[in-house]
């Protein structure tokens, strides 16, 4: 007997864009009609629309999130003999730019349960070198960023939070990005506040960083042909701020959806013991940037999903320090137990705003009959 399938993807930019199709087309148009693709009015209008919506002083919009982390440790002065702490389960970008800058990475473990920096593991990582931590609010959950706070002031250390997966989430009432002394946001497409190519931005209430940022990202010059440092080329365009500003008008109505969504597939899920769906720390509200399960037998159950017309995605099939990248610092799966541990459990379902009820019923019934 044949079995009927359908195709979840795993994302849907186009189901997006055509909810918001004329509002969109009218922004993109706006910019070309103008030529208004570099240091333009829009670009300003979204930085000022961002960080009024994040409670925060300043929005400096770069090319990338990568780019807005190494920025900041630049602008920082981190580098040569220096330390950072960051954590094991996360993309590249969270330590690559540690060894730009010129400092070294150190990884702490993740927490059980949240995917997040385990803040315990931070305080055995610290030493006379550490000047700075990076933890990732990783999936859309916000780390234990007050207690990590908390470790920072009392050994004077900078917090730099790694918010590309966090937009408007918040931990006790207080919005992720708004606890260190900056904060670095993707752009990225497939984020939940995403735009039509890759940006970025840094938030910061410090007058003095975010000017030093700004320069730093144009060329080390806030006037032109005025250079007061030597910088690089990371600006934020003209094209990609007419997007994010229309997106920002939508944003937490996305954001509300994407909660929604993952309480029909808690509910729809329950009671499937071979996995084990995503936590949400008491205080915490998530905004799910993924929705990520463990499961037993992660690989066979990704096999028969996709044989279903179900996309899923592996975030991240390797830790960090298990790398090639990284293999200069000698690291074993002992040294990161609960990062090794879910490596080869953890896989993220088909999420997005614009999903509806048949999709959600459908990869948990195919979930039920992999396990049956």
């Amino acid at each position: 007997m044949s079995v009927k399938t359908m195709s979840v993807p795993f994302a849907d930019l186009r189901a997006q864009y055509l909810s918001i199709k004329e509002e969109m087309d009218a922004a993109i148009a706006d910019v070309i009609d103008n030529t208004a693709f570099i240091r333009t009015p829009i670009i300003t209008e979204f930085e000022h629309g961002f960080a009024e919506m994040m409670s925060a002083k300043h929005c400096i919009g770069v090319a990338n999130g990568t780019d807005a982390i190494y920025i900041v440790l630049k602008m920082l002065g981190i580098g040569q003999g220096d330390e950072v702490i960051t954590v094991a389960n996360s993309w590249i970008s969270s330590s690559e730019v540690i060894t730009q800058a010129g400092a070294k990475p150190v990884f702490a473990d993740i927490e059980p349960g949240y995917f997040t920096i385990d803040p315990a593991d931070i305080e055995r990582k610290i030493t006379p070198a550490t000047k700075a931590i990076i933890p990732v609010h990783l999936t859309g959950h916000p780390a234990q960023i007050d207690q990590i706070m908390e470790i920072a002031e009392r050994h004077g250390l900078f917090v730099i939070e790694d918010c590309a997966q966090s937009h408007f989430a918040t931990l006790n009432g207080q919005l992720a990005g708004t606890f260190g002394v900056a904060s670095t946001f993707s752009f990225y497409p497939g984020k939940n506040l995403g735009a039509y190519g890759d940006a970025g931005g840094i938030l910061t209430n410090d007058d003095a960083l975010a000017e030093k940022c700004r320069m730093y990202a144009n060329h080390g010059a806030l006037i032109k042909h005025q250079h007061h440092m030597e910088g690089i080329n990371s600006r934020l365009d003209g094209l990609q701020a007419a997007v994010l500003k229309v997106k920002l008008g939508h944003i937490l109505k996305w954001t509300e959806q994407r909660q929604f969504w993952a309480k029909a597939y808690a509910t729809a899920l329950e009671g499937i013991e071979e996995i084990e769906l995503p936590a949400v720390r008491p205080g915490a509200e998530h905004v799910y940037h993924l929705y990520m399960i463990r499961a037993q037998d992660r690989d066979g159950l990704q096999t028969f999903l996709d044989a279903r017309g179900i996309q899923t995605v592996i975030h991240y099939p390797t830790p960090l320090p298990f790398l090639p990248a990284y293999s200069y610092l000698g690291h074993s799966r002992e040294d990161f137990p609960v990062a090794a541990a879910y490596q080869d459990a953890i896989l993220s379902l088909p999420f997005f705003p614009e999903m509806n009820q048949e999709m959600i019923d459908y990869v948990a019934e195919s979930i039920r009959t992999y396990y049956r």
